[in-house]
This record gives structure tokens, C-alpha cells and sequence, in this order.
């Protein structure tokens, strides 16, 4: 039988989703449901992976717990695995994730220069076209 995870796994909640997203660093969310088979499966890798990048937070939101916040975030099923990275959304994906996808996704967000992130972010807010006041 497999051991227990020792991973400190943050709950994501209404209260402090804010504080915990916004972060520097890489945030992972592992959106879930005690309903769901497939969240399941993905808990206990999830757990697993988060033990050997302590570096990071790894929090779990429950989504039949917090329809409120689910609302906020735009998750619509689940699992989903969220990514941000210094306050930034850079993942959204539903689906299942095995220990090797979990742990590229990590690579790729470690592997980002943020500061070209955030340029290319502000260059794509000041080219995008602006509402027009509506002409009489």
C-alpha cells in the first residue's frame, strides 16, 4: 500500500485566493470534486509531484465547496489544473495529468523569462483597440 503524502497542500479558498494566486513565484491549483473519478486518479500524483518541487505552492480547490470563487476563476469542469506565476494566469487546462505532464508544465513555467512575459502582456494591452464613445 502507498504511504500517505506528506506534501503541504494549501486549500484555496474565497478568503485566500487573492493572497495565494497573486504570489511571486509558481502557483499550481488543482481544481477538484470528491464526485469526480478522474480528480481522484490526479490527487494522490498531484501530491506526489508537489513533494519534490517544495519550492513552489501547490494548492487544491475544492469546487463543490466553492462555487463562488469556481465562478471567479471560470472553472467550468473538472479537474482542472490552474498555473500562475508571480500573480500571472499562464495555465488553464481541464483534463488528467499523469507525473511527466505535470512535471513538464513545471519545467516550461521555470523555464519562462517573466519579464518578457509581462512586456508582452503590455504590448498586447496597448494594442488592443480601444472602445469607441458612440457618435450621435
Amino acid at each position: 500500500m502507498m504511504n500517505q503524502s506528506n506534501a503541504k497542500l494549501m486549500e484555496l479558498s474565497q478568503d485566500n485566493y487573492r493572497s495565494i494566486l497573486g504570489q511571486d513565484g509558481i502557483v499550481l491549483v488543482d481544481c477538484w470534486a470528491s464526485s469526480c473519478g478522474a480528480c481522484k486518479v490526479l490527487g494522490p500524483l498531484y501530491a506526489k509531484v508537489a513533494e519534490r518541487y517544495p519550492q513552489h505552492t501547490f494548492a487544491k480547490l475544492d469546487t463543490l465547496a466553492e462555487d463562488e470563487l469556481v465562478s471567479t476563476l471560470g472553472i467550468a469542469h473538472v479537474p482542472t489544473l490552474l498555473l500562475y506565476q508571480d500573480g500571472i494566469l499562464l495555465f488553464n487546462q481541464a483534463g488528467n495529468f499523469d507525473e511527466p505532464r505535470l512535471e513538464d508544465i513545471i519545467a516550461q513555467a521555470e523555464a519562462l523569462d517573466m519579464d518578457l512575459v509581462r512586456a508582452e502582456i503590455e504590448r498586447e494591452r496597448s494594442e488592443a483597440p480601444r472602445p469607441q464613445a458612440a457618435e450621435e
